[in-house]
């Protein structure tokens, strides 16, 4: 059974800093692409960073590039979001994915989904 499991959320200042984690378990996922999405109350789900199966590849929402970044651990099969200079408007539930292909952006090209984690900032 796959199960992708996020931690590391919660309430947190403007300006302040909290680092996610995804773990994943029920088949190796070395070879695939790892992404975080986020989605705010009211809102669509929508993409925040990509990270290639073998790390060297990440790829960023233009909302959190140069304050946000992914990174991933194979041999403990966990990717990472360490999100800095938060803003009150990074307030969302964070979904980990991972799909078996090259990186997208695209919520319906991702197979595998974990229950999210709350990040809320305040200002």
């Amino acid at each position: 059974q796959v199960q992708l499991v996020e931690s590391g959320g919660g309430l947190v200042q403007a300006g302040g800093s909290l680092r996610l984690s995804c773990a994943a378990s029920g088949r190796t996922f070395s070879r695939d692409a790892m992404a975080w999405f986020r989605q705010a109350p009211g809102l669509e789900r929508e993409f925040v960073a990509v990270t290639t199966w073998g790390g060297a590849g990440t790829y960023y929402a233009d909302s959190v590039k140069g304050r946000f970044t992914i990174s991933r651990d194979n041999a403990k099969n966990t990717v990472y979001l360490q999100m800095d200079s938060l803003k009150p408007e990074d307030t969302a539930v964070y979904y980990c994915a991972a799909r078996g292909y090259s990186p997208s952006s695209q919520v319906s090209d991702y197979a595998y989904w974990g229950q999210g984690t709350q990040v809320t900032v305040s200002s």
